[in-house]
């Protein structure tokens, strides 16, 4: 049996649209699975997960907070307890509608890789 601390384990990377990710398991993770990556993301006070895409299925379990959930062409409000499923290759997004709260949110992807969009992020393509 393998356990971590999701916050005090594990730093995160913080990125530039409000928000630190906390890889829990998989890729760069002490945790390893075979399959799926999981994560925990803190999303700032009006900040957000940039509008992006990947050739991944995923969900979004939504902790704490509301947001904005954009699939496609589709916008909806999200909050505490909800959970998205978004299909491969489909653009999503997520933003923290609040100005004083964060929004966490916890994320699972298959199969397990390294998505696109964090060093597309990190390198200011996508705001």
């Amino acid at each position: 049996m393998q356990i971590q601390n999701a916050i005090t384990d594990v730093k995160g990377t913080h990125f530039p649209a409000g928000r630190r990710t906390r890889v829990l398991i998989g890729v760069d993770s002490k945790l390893q699975a075979e399959h799926f990556v999981q994560g925990l993301v803190i999303i700032e006070p009006k900040g957000k997960i940039p509008l992006h895409d990947h050739g991944t299925e995923e969900t979004y379990f939504i902790i704490s907070g509301s947001g904005i959930m954009t699939v496609e062409d589709e916008k909806k409000e999200v909050g505490v307890n909800d959970i998205v499923y978004i299909t491969p290759n489909k653009f999503h997004s997520l933003e923290n509608i609040s100005d004083k709260e964060e929004l966490k949110m916890m994320f699972v992807y298959a199969p397990k890789m390294v998505v696109d969009h964090w060093a597309q992020e990190k390198s200011g393509e996508l705001t």
